[in-house]
């Protein structure tokens, strides 16, 4: 039986322009979301682009932070978090929370319509697509970034069309089904 250790010395160099690499996978489009945490009286929120579903049993969502961010360090000090899938409408508020330049604490919330959920106490944000309101199960360090992962108390829906990350831009969705083949 071969050991994963064993497998990794056995791999050869692969030679590829690290460039090509990094553009092509800036081709994964992933749903929008803004995290929220209220730590210590104090709501803080930040953009993320990487949040997915880890685990059905226990419900597990993932997602990737940069390495520097304090979001994981707030989350796992509060125990609790939400996530607050974006919509179409919602770029100004993804561009908002992802502007290290925006205020500290509540004043980074000012002018946005929310409500705080009773559970977690952080910032529900109003006309997101999906809310997700998180215990803290663990944060994982992985290369440059950070993982978070939050077991799911409780999650809402809505049925208005997301916004994605695509290619380094933000885009509006409308989801269509996929063609089927047709059977010869």
């Amino acid at each position: 039986m071969t050991t994963v250790t064993e497998v990794r010395t056995a791999r050869r160099a692969v030679r590829q322009d690290p460039e090509q690499r990094r553009r092509a996978l800036y081709h994964l489009a992933s749903p929008v979301s803004v995290l929220t945490v209220d730590h210590e009286g104090a709501a803080h929120g930040t953009t993320a682009s990487t949040v997915t579903l880890v685990s059905r049993k226990p419900l597990l969502v993932g997602v990737v932070l940069r390495a520097d961010s304090s979001f994981a360090r707030l989350a796992a000090a509060e125990g609790r978090f939400a996530i607050n899938v974006l919509s179409a409408e919602q770029a100004d508020v993804a561009r908002h929370f992802a502007d290290s330049g925006r205020p500290d604490g509540p004043e980074q919330f000012a002018g946005l319509a929310w409500t705080s959920d009773s559970y977690a106490h952080a910032p529900l944000i109003a006309g997101a697509l999906a809310h997700y309101t998180c215990r803290f199960h663990s944060a994982h360090p992985a290369g440059d970034s950070e993982l978070l992962l939050g077991h799911v108390v409780r999650a809402t829906a809505d049925e208005v069309p997301p916004l994605f990350s695509y290619a380094g831009a933000l885009f509006a969705g409308s989801l269509r089904p996929a063609k089927e083949a047709s059977a010869s």
